[in-house]
């Protein structure tokens, strides 16, 4: 089986690096806010050209955190795509708001803006452009209508568009596993340039406490675990050649794949630079498609099945046409780093044989 991902890689490039940022955190027993946390941290907010990135434990808290950070609460809307990962809308209803779904553009697979846009009302606080399988959204169309734009940057660590790569008031980040940085379990972050909305964070993540034992405000308990910092800060430093060896293979796949019948290829948006976490695809009978393609040794996958307004928690009766279309076509393709030639090949041989 050619893996959708395997970790595996870059596991043993990293491996022995790990061992001994472990041993030392385990022979100071600084497990919970050890200084690779703050050096991660710092390490994450250069990489990402912030000023500030607070560690938190996962993706869904980061995004939950962020919107309470900008204020959304009880009563407020947040407007976000309905072809996104559910976690997306879990941290708005976590948060207190309602969201709000769109539809996204079929061929880019982002957030339409201008219908996000339209569905902006005075109860709007916030709106999450998601930036989905790598690239990021057209934000700059989103800005200045009086209301936060909360990033979910998931999908997209080392992604620029125009040549930048933080647009909105904040964003939210996964390292879950298989993320192009991923960590060896959950773990997460937010990113801003205002320094309010990072210690708003940092106080929210941390019992709402800014000092031990004072509460000044009701929190939680969402930190960024020291094991994971060591993991992820060993990472960074080869995130950039990672985010190119992606990219070099979907520039192959893209070679072996065009003009196939039956192939619509990922389209990048003008200005944006892609770090491919995910390789998209759209081919009819996708399902069929899918089970052959595993049944002869290729791990596909698909991201996502349902739009979350057809999820049981959020079904709302709307009706989003682009985002119920992908999610019946879409079909993602194996890719990471070190992913041979032959294995993109073989991907590729089979593909063209099943829709043959």
């Amino acid at each position: 089986m050619i893996p959708p991902v395997d970790l595996s890689l870059q596991h043993a490039e990293i491996a022995d690096e790990v061992a001994a940022g472990w041993d030392a955190v385990v022979s100071k027993t600084a497990f919970v806010g050890g200084p690779q946390v703050a050096e991660f941290e710092r390490d994450y907010a250069t990489f990402s050209s912030v000023a500030h990135c607070v560690g938190v434990a996962n993706g869904t808290d980061a995004l939950e955190l962020a919107l309470r950070a900008v204020g959304v609460g009880h009563g407020d809307e947040c407007v976000l795509p309905a072809n996104s990962f559910i976690a997306t809308a879990e941290a708005v209803v976590r948060a207190g708001a309602k969201p709000v779904f769109v539809d996204c553009d079929p061929d880019s697979f982002l957030i339409d803006t201008k219908a996000a846009l339209a569905a902006i009302t005075t109860r709007t606080k916030a709106v999450l452009p998601v930036h989905l399988y790598g690239q990021l959204a057209p934000v700059e169309d989103l800005r200045d209508q009086g209301i936060a734009v909360v990033e979910d940057a998931a999908q997209s660590q080392g992604a620029t568009r125009n040549g930048v790569n933080f647009l909105g008031d904040i964003a939210a980040t996964s390292f879950y596993p298989g993320k192009n940085l991923g960590a060896y379990g959950d773990a997460g972050a937010v990113t801003t340039n205002n320094r309010e909305l990072a210690d708003r964070v940092r106080l929210l993540s941390r019992h709402g406490s800014a000092e031990k034992y004072v509460h000044s405000v009701l929190g939680f308990n969402s930190r960024l675990d020291t094991l994971q910092a060591v993991v992820l800060r060993a990472k960074l430093r080869r995130l950039a050649v990672w985010n190119a060896q992606r990219a070099a293979a979907a520039d192959y796949y893209s070679t072996l794949l065009s003009g196939v019948a039956g192939v619509k290829l990922p389209q990048v948006l003008p200005g944006n630079s892609h770090v491919w976490h995910l390789y998209v695809i759209r081919v009819p009978e996708r399902d069929r498609v899918h089970d052959e393609l595993r049944a002869n040794g290729v791990g596909v996958a698909i991201h996502y099945p349902t739009p979350i307004h057809q999820t049981e928690p959020f079904v709302t009766g709307e009706t989003f046409p682009n985002a119920e279309l992908l999610a019946g076509e879409i079909l993602s393709l194996p890719i990471f780093p070190g992913i041979t030639r032959a294995q993109q090949e073989r991907v590729a041989e089979v593909l063209i044989g099943v829709l043959a």
